[in-house]
């Protein structure tokens, strides 16, 4: 069976036993009473280490002012990721025409207007303009939960559109961040493990966009900024990340004019949960049943 029939046969599985439904495109859909207890679950399990940090935990909105992202340097990098929201801003004759596009079929979207927001495409984006400024010695620490949207659809059940994503962020220090993205994997790699995952840890890039993409990618895997906590799901010798540890470097300090206590521009490092992955991934290794599951991963998460 090749990777993408694995994909398939996994999605006709979840979508049969009602975990997942269908929701008129591939890569976007409802979730069930059992899928989003598990999703609670998980949640908590991250909020707990955040807890013990002193993380101050924020969950933000699936949209992010478009001044905020343009800042975020997604656009140069994912161009092919992002999702623009427009709206309809005419007058009554402008309303006309629309509806008599779309009864005749035409395109109608090309009489809206860009919003100020877009998609979120990292739950971590609208976190930044809060650090600008002067940060405490001790740098800031951040637990951050919120729904994002990657335009690429997929008959892979693990790659949504419309995910969530709950980051543990360090803001301040060099060393101190290099050192929250370093524990931070060997935490999350521990946890679910606990919960009957088989986990590698894989050095990984982002999938830059373009020319330029290419060696953006090559620097990030020479220096190892970016580490992934990957697990079988459909396929071992394609294994899905289902979680993540990042060292931004100054990469988000620069741009929104973050600087440590000792003036210097501030680095930041997040460690990121796929929690709509992880989900599936469970749901992969103990069954579709979730009252079947093993007690010990039922109780931790409170399932």
């Amino acid at each position: 069976m090749t990777d993408d029939q694995s994909f398939e046969e996994f999605q006709r599985r979840l979508l049969d036993a009602g975990i997942l439904v269908g929701a008129g495109v591939d890569g976007l859909y409802g979730r069930s009473r059992d899928f989003e207890a598990v999703v609670t679950g998980v949640i908590n399990l991250v909020d707990d280490w955040g807890h013990g940090l002193g993380a101050t935990r924020l969950d933000f909105p699936p949209v992010v002012w478009r001044g905020t992202f343009e800042r975020t340097n997604y656009l140069e990098s994912f161009p092919n990721l992002i999702g623009s929201i427009h709206v309809f801003t005419g007058d009554d004759r402008d309303h006309a025409e629309l509806l008599r596009r779309l009864d005749g079929n035409k395109d109608w979207p090309e009489l809206l207007t860009p919003a100020d927001v877009v998609m979120s495409s990292a739950a971590c984006h609208s976190l930044y303009p809060l650090c600008t400024g002067t940060l405490p010695a001790e740098g800031r620490r951040f637990t951050v939960l919120g729904y994002c949207f990657r335009h690429e659809p997929s008959i892979d059940p693990a790659r949504m559109q419309s995910f969530r994503m709950q980051e543990v962020v360090y803001v301040g220090d060099p060393a101190a961040a290099l050192a929250h993205r370093d524990d931070g994997l060997e935490y999350g790699l521990t946890m679910l493990e606990r919960l009957g995952l088989d986990m590698e840890a894989v050095a990984a890039n982002d999938p830059f966009f373009g020319r330029a993409g290419t060696v953006l990618a090559a620097g990030q895997l020479q220096q190892e900024l970016k580490m992934e906590g990957v697990t079988p799901i459909c396929s071992v010798e394609r294994p899905t990340a289902i979680m993540s540890a990042n060292y931004h470097q100054d990469h988000f300090g620069v741009p929104f004019a973050i600087e440590t206590a000792d003036g210097k521009v501030a680095h930041s490092a997040c460690v990121a949960f796929g929690i709509e992955r992880i989900t599936l991934a469970l749901f992969h290794r103990h069954g579709l049943d979730l009252g079947a599951w093993p007690a010990h991963v039922r109780e931790a998460l409170g399932a």
